[in-house]
């Protein structure tokens, strides 16, 4: 167990922690999250004992011992197996199977294992690293964006290995998925604090939402108590007969504690520019075969059709094919046979972490993305910009001074900016913190037209893939189906089956037959029931809280000018239309008073509604 005490760390003037306090308990695995730069990898730095902190204290117990995957590439045996093995506790070191098995799960090939080290690409070296982490077996695991250089297989046996981890654990992935797969407790960098709770991601995010609503309602209830007092006293402090109550408030009120505004924390903003398309295909590809000089084809004899709405989802391990489609659909490579034929009124955006190179270091943020705008409209660039968190003086930074995951977001401003109905996009979410990769999936979702995506998230391929091109050791196949349907129906080669074919012919005809559609359909069926349920429960709630919101500014309003003729009475020293002036704004206090109390308990109606069909809906989407 660790504990950490009222713990501060400032870069400068920038305060990233302000007297955190938490525990990691026996046998807790704990998802780490927050913004990007807001502190996740700092902290482990701290933990480590390889960043000083400010001020609190650190409490690891004697002889705990901690592992984490090295940056460094430091590798000194002459295979990749023995070098993994070096990490293996004491009392294990001839247990080369355990070394092994972790080695194949993260897709080392036996092959490989015999390899020396050195000549492993940068992506093996990486897991390499993060085998040997995992094979020492330390009381505390801590894993920043173990995912990285991932494939989907090896990332899934990952899942399962460190959802069956014994000790402690401290992982950070923007892979909500994931995490939340793996986790027993989620802990928050938020606002310079830190919280902690039993649960998934989806807990926490909720927990702190609730948290800041019933935070901002009780600060504009003190708010408006404040002013009242603050005008009462300010009325009456110079009448001695009302001097006593007077005091009274004046005591009351340097009781309350003024609660700040919080701070409005901003997300990366996604919407996409739909170019409208009325064909009935954006593409056809024929025949597709490409392979690189001196090797043999990566893609062979490829057949498929996009729609306008569809969502295909690129799937398999890395180096077999899958960024060197998605370069072929966009016209970066040509094909060496075959063809790729799009409709006249096609338009592609194309995401790809390599075209940062095609960036122009000279220009400003602004300048690059102003250049894709159609027209070249500055105020849609800005806003873009700003969009892209480029606000201010930040949107005319040189784009040569940007780090890597400032110039990823200029390139998905590019996208933004330019008008498209096709959307190639190939590990969108590498360099996006959790928040801004659901803004990105929500965006994915809400485009009107078709999008061919690269991913290894399976959040993403279950949200919104409903049809797959699946890269395989041996061959491709275009499945017509969802990826849990895929999954259903064998899924991967490392579960013990091979992934099945729901196509026509060859190796990926793109008129598949769709066994499991009535299952889809009956399914579809119950989730519009329990929506249009939801819809006809909430409806009247909403109405309610609509009228409500409207009768209060209503009476605030005629508060205010009760309040008015007041102070004008009082001026005028009109006695009795100043005591019925005062009871009739005593009246509207109350009533507004009272009416707050039911808009309270409607907004509480309506989020447990909300809350009761959310779990119904997630109940069938795991159906």
């Amino acid at each position: 167990m660790i504990a950490v005490e009222n713990l501060s760390k400032s870069y400068g003037s920038r305060c990233l922690f302000d007297r955190i306090t938490f525990k990691i308990n026996p046998k807790e695995r704990v998802g780490l999250v927050g913004r990007n730069g807001h502190g996740k990898s700092t902290l482990f730095k701290i933990l480590l004992g390889r960043e000083d902190y400010d001020d609190g204290a650190l409490f690891v117990p004697k002889y705990y011992r901690m592992g984490h995957v090295s940056q460094r590439l430091d590798f000194t045996e002459d295979s990749v197996l023995k070098e993994a093995m070096r990490r293996l506790p004491a009392n294990e070191r001839d247990h080369h199977w355990k070394v092994e098995k972790a080695l194949a799960g993260l897709g080392f090939s036996n092959r490989q294992m015999e390899r020396p080290p050195g000549r492993l690409s940068g992506g093996f070296q990486v897991r390499l690293n993060l085998a040997k982490t995992l094979v020492s077996e330390p009381d505390l695991l801590l894993l920043d964006e173990p995912t990285n250089y991932l494939d989907i297989t090896a990332i899934r046996w990952v899942r399962r290995f460190l959802a069956a981890w014994p000790r402690e654990l401290i992982l950070i992935t923007h892979d909500r998925s994931f995490m939340d797969a793996v986790v027993t407790h989620t802990m928050g960098i938020h606002r310079k604090k830190i919280r902690k709770i039993a649960g998934d991601t989806g807990k926490y995010y909720a927990q702190v939402a609730r948290d800041e609503e019933v935070y901002e309602k009780a600060r504009i209830k003190d708010a408006r108590r404040r002013q009242e007092m603050e005008r009462f006293i300010a009325r009456f402090r110079a009448k001695a007969r009302l001097a006593g109550l007077v005091q009274s408030r004046i005591k009351t009120l340097s009781k309350i504690e003024k609660k700040e505004r919080l701070e409005k924390l901003r997300n990366l903003e996604f919407a996409f520019t739909h170019r409208p398309f009325k064909g009935k295909q954006l593409l056809r590809v024929n025949d597709l075969t490409f392979g690189y000089p001196g090797q043999g084809p990566l893609i062979q004899e490829l057949d498929f059709s996009l729609h306008p709405k569809d969502r295909i989802g690129v799937i398999g391990p890395n180096g077999k094919g899958k960024t060197t489609l998605l370069k072929l659909l966009a016209g970066v490579l040509t094909p060496d046979s075959g063809t790729i034929a799009y409709h006249s009124d096609a338009a592609v955006g194309f995401y790809e972490q390599t075209n940062i190179e095609h960036l122009r270091n000279s220009l400003t943020v602004l300048e690059e993305i102003q250049a894709a705008v159609e027209n070249g409209g500055l105020q849609k660039a800005r806003d873009i910009c700003g969009a892209m968190l480029f606000e201010g003086d930040d949107a005319l930074k040189k784009v040569g001074v940007l780090s890597g995951g400032e110039k990823a977001r200029v390139l998905l401003g590019k996208i933004l900016a330019a008008p498209a109905n096709l959307l190639l996009l190939d590990e969108p979410t590498n360099h996006l913190d959790m928040e801004s990769a659901d803004a990105l999936l929500e965006a994915m979702d809400a485009f009107e037209g078709a999008v061919i995506l690269v991913t290894h998230n399976e959040m993403f391929l279950h949200a919104l893939a409903n049809r797959l091109v699946v890269f395989l050791e041996d061959r491709i196949v275009f499945y017509e189906g969802t990826y849990q349907e895929f999954l259903e129906a064998g899924g991967w080669d490392e579960e013990g089956a091979a992934p099945p074919a729901r196509s026509g012919s060859g190796a990926g005809s793109g008129e598949g037959v769709h066994p499991g559609k009535r299952n889809k359909k009956s399914l579809r069926k119950m989730r519009s029931k329990i929506i249009a349920e939801r819809s006809r429960h909430l409806k009247p709630l909403v109405q309610r809280i609509d009228e409500t919101e409207a009768s209060i500014e209503n009476l605030e309003r005629r508060l205010k000018e009760t309040q008015a003729a007041l102070i004008a009475a009082s001026q005028e020293q009109r006695s009795r239309r100043i005591a019925e002036l005062s009871t009739a704004s005593k009246g509207f206090q109350q009533e507004i008073e009272r009416q707050f109390h039911v808009l309270e308990r409607l907004y509480l109606q309506k989020e447990t509604l909300e809350a009761e069909y959310g779990e119904k809906l997630e109940s069938l989407g795991h159906a």
